[in-house]
């Protein structure tokens, strides 16, 4: 009686959950740790900020100036010139930990979605050889999980309505684009460019 043995990598004991809800709350205690946070009311909250959140620096400073000097222009409601230098140094301060955040997070999803490759692609190999073992005698005892795996294989994620929706837009946006593109290529040179005028 032969033995075959296998030479099995130690499986992790991490425990993901635990230690990503940890993540977690470091987060969330960000929140009382970074001033002036806020969470926007609405979904196009941001958009709707965006108009006077836009103007320049140089235009602040030039109405911080005004303010600073112009007495008619002082307003028992508005911010002193500090305070909105105040302001404009603060979005500066955190901008760029936004834009690390935001990486960060695209790094998590790629991560997120290579540990998914990788169980898949060993799902698939798995699957493809024990299809082809079950097509032998000694095997054949694995064909239930051959039928098994079929089944399972068949159900992939369907995508929410939302995420559909956008994949057709993209879609569309890329043809539109597409055909833009081409319709700029075929478009023939100005005739006045030869002519010569009198």
């Amino acid at each position: 009686m032969s033995t075959i043995e296998k030479d099995v990598s130690p499986v992790p004991t991490t425990n993901h959950a635990q230690t990503a809800q940890e993540r977690v709350e470091e987060l969330r205690r960000w929140r009382e740790q970074i001033p002036r946070f806020a969470i926007p009311e609405t979904t196009d909250a941001t958009k709707r900020l965006s108009p006077a959140a836009s103007v320049s620096p140089e235009f602040i400073e030039l109405t911080n100036v005004a303010v600073a000097n112009e007495a008619p222009l002082v307003r028992g409601d508005g911010a002193t010139p500090a305070l909105v230098r105040d302001l404009v140094s603060y979005a500066d301060a955190y901008d760029p930990l936004a834009d690390e955040l935001e990486a960060m997070a695209q790094f998590i999803r790629y991560s997120t979605t290579a540990a998914r490759n990788q169980a898949g692609t060993e799902a698939l190999t798995t699957y493809e050889l024990t299809k082809r073992l079950a097509r032998q005698k000694k095997y054949a005892h694995l064909k239930p999980y051959v039928a098994d795996m079929r089944r399972a294989l068949g159900k992939m994620r369907k995508p929410t309505p939302e995420e559909a929706a956008r994949k057709a837009a993209d879609r569309a946006a890329k043809a539109a684009a597409k055909v833009a593109k081409k319709a700029a290529r075929a478009k023939p040179k100005e005739p006045w460019a030869d002519k010569t005028t009198p």
